[in-house]
């Protein structure tokens, strides 16, 4: 898949195809100390965990069914604090056969996906950057009805760590005022473009004076056909996070989106994992 965030070897799709991901790099083999913060019990607004849909729908979409997710957790094994500094994650701490699905940027509008999510059900967060959604807020309205939360992904898409302070606060607030207004919930995650700053202090603060709660980073990235890991057995772990993105023919070398997501969703099923709700998994600040 293309690349906003990107992955290991891969340019962001609104540059080039493929580009690396720095926010991959500085997050590799440390979840144990990201993923936690202290405080906090209450939930973010759970949804049914299990995608729900029949096993005619997936063969519809010419699909093998995936595993039911299990409830989401009582005790969110991510806990957010309402001041102070913000963690940063790549995977969820979580003994349940899950991953976690995220869509980024906003850039492809394909009515089509929209279809295929109305039939399956399957759950995703999405990162969504300003100035790629604002000619078309809408388009992501029946995704967010369906259960799928919509989180920050800054204005214009930026390299953090390239910016000064101001700069990158007004990335963070002036998205997180767009998206508050259009979808009537603040963001409580934040991902920077391509994982970059993700550890710095200056994108720390910028995030804790514009209302998110913590950064995300994934572990593997989707490509047009195949999973890029991080991991030298190539192999999912229970509680991962997963980056695609909103992206088209254009930048997908012809597929689809509903091709590409197709794909997404046939590597979790060959691996034996659930999607569940990455937002089902952390508690709402406290404190």
């Amino acid at each position: 898949m293309v690349g906003c965030d990107g992955s290991a070897g891969a340019p962001h799709g609104r540059q080039r195809l493929r580009r690396r991901g720095a926010g991959q790099a500085q997050d590799a083999g440390a979840p144990a100390q990201d993923t936690a913060a202290p405080g906090g019990t209450a939930s973010t607004g759970a949804s049914p965990a299990a995608p729900g849909a029949s096993d005619a729908a997936w063969a519809k979409w010419g699909l093998k069914p995936l595993p039911a997710a299990p409830p989401a957790p009582a005790d969110k094994p991510i806990k957010l604090t309402r001041t102070g500094q913000v963690p940063v994650f790549s995977a969820v701490p979580t003994s349940d056969r899950v991953v976690f699905v995220t869509l980024d940027d906003g850039a492809e509008k394909d009515p089509k996906f929209v279809a295929m999510m109305n039939d399956l059900r399957v759950p995703f967060s999405m990162f969504l950057t300003r100035d790629i959604i604002s000619g078309d807020y809408g388009y992501f309205k029946p995704l967010q009805a369906l259960g799928n939360h919509i989180q920050n992904h800054t204005v214009d898409h930026p390299v953090m760590s390239k910016a000064s302070p101001e700069k990158q606060k007004s990335e963070v607030c002036d998205d997180q005022t767009a998206l508050t207004r259009e979808y009537g919930t603040p963001p409580l995650l934040f991902r920077p473009p391509y994982g970059d700053g993700a550890h710095t202090a200056a994108l720390n603060t910028a995030v804790q004076a514009c209302g998110p709660r913590a950064v995300v980073l994934w572990r593997e990235t989707m490509q047009i056909h195949d999973m890029q890991y991080q991991t030298a057995d190539k192999k999912l772990r229970p509680g991962d996070i997963i980056l695609a993105h909103f992206r088209g023919p254009k930048d997908l070398k012809g597929e689809t989106m509903t091709a590409m997501f197709g794909e997404l969703l046939s590597r979790i099923q060959e691996q034996g994992f659930a999607v569940a709700r990455l937002e089902d998994y952390v508690a709402a600040p406290t404190g």
